[in-house]
């Protein structure tokens, strides 16, 4: 079994796409009344739309990148949220936030 896709609900389509297409830089390869999927390797994320809800446990999306601090720069300089990086004994990673509040992060493992 493979992951194929996230979906994520948003009230924000047309915000939600232009930071999953240019802000990440993702490419687009779905486009239907209320949905649009963008390719994200093995796995695509799906906005539907609708009322988002990230709270309490809602779905982390996570990208991998060899260099995670360059990849953090170059993403915030394209108007993304992101924290600080965190080095730890195996792995480095970044969280972040998209436009609805949907947790994200760069890490690499």
């Amino acid at each position: 079994m493979k992951m194929a896709r996230v979906i994520l609900f948003t009230g924000q389509m047309e915000e939600m796409s232009k930071f999953y297409g240019e802000v990440l830089g993702l490419k687009q390869v779905t486009e239907e009344k209320g949905w649009k999927e963008f390719a994200a390797g093995g796995a695509r994320i799906a906005l539907h739309s609708g009322p988002s809800s990230p709270g309490r446990k809602g779905p982390k999306i996570v990208f991998y990148a060899e260099d995670v601090a360059a990849l953090r720069e170059k993403l915030v300089a394209r108007g993304a949220r992101f924290g600080k990086v965190r080095q730890g004994e195996q792995f480095c990673l970044c969280d972040g936030k998209d436009p609805d509040g949907n947790p994200i992060q760069l890490s690499n493992r």
